[in-house]
């Protein structure tokens, strides 16, 4: 069961050889590191693995997968392998797979892989299919930036118009 060599250069037995030979893969089966539902972040979180978030972040998160529970809100971008959202987004949302819960309000552009969307969930922006949506920089302005000032805004059925909102005077 135990072996120990007397000779520093005496070979291992093949069984023994074979466990230190093969390299470790990491393993996701970790357990994610969470933000609490006490608990308000004001910075940008990066992680190697999962991130589960109950509480605010005001800022970008970046992980493998993130899972974003009911009553917690992120303000920033995201960028992620697999995002769940079942709270609040405000920001943009880069990940191969996102699935919006029923629960999910969003607001922000979503550049996905895959995309799935339970009834019920809010979502306002643009969603776009991308083979590669961590890798490719958004190539499209800022909602307010795009918006053509020269022409008014076509109302949809059902929507009545807003009045701009008044400056005040100088």
């Amino acid at each position: 069961m135990f072996y120990k060599a007397k000779d520093p250069v005496a070979p291992m037995p093949s069984e023994t050889a074979a466990k230190v030979a093969a390299p470790k893969r990491p393993s996701r089966a970790t357990a994610p590191s969470i933000i609490s539902a006490d608990l308000i972040v004001t910075g940008t979180l990066v992680s190697n693995g999962d991130i589960q978030i109950d509480g605010i972040v005001e800022g970008d998160v970046r992980s493998v997968g993130l899972v974003i529970g009911e009553k917690a809100e992120i303000h920033g971008e995201i960028l992620a392998e697999d995002v769940t959202v079942r709270g609040r987004v405000i920001g943009r949302i880069r990940a191969r797979k996102v699935q919006l819960s029923a629960t999910s309000h969003v607001e922000g552009d979503i550049l996905h892989e895959a995309f799935a969307v339970e009834a019920g969930a809010f979502f306002e922006g643009n969603c776009r299919h991308s083979d590669n949506p961590l890798g490719e920089e958004s190539r499209t302005l800022p909602m307010h930036a795009a918006q053509n000032t020269s022409q008014p805004e076509p109302q949809r059925a059902g929507m009545t118009g807003l009045a701009p909102i008044a400056q005040p005077a100088e």
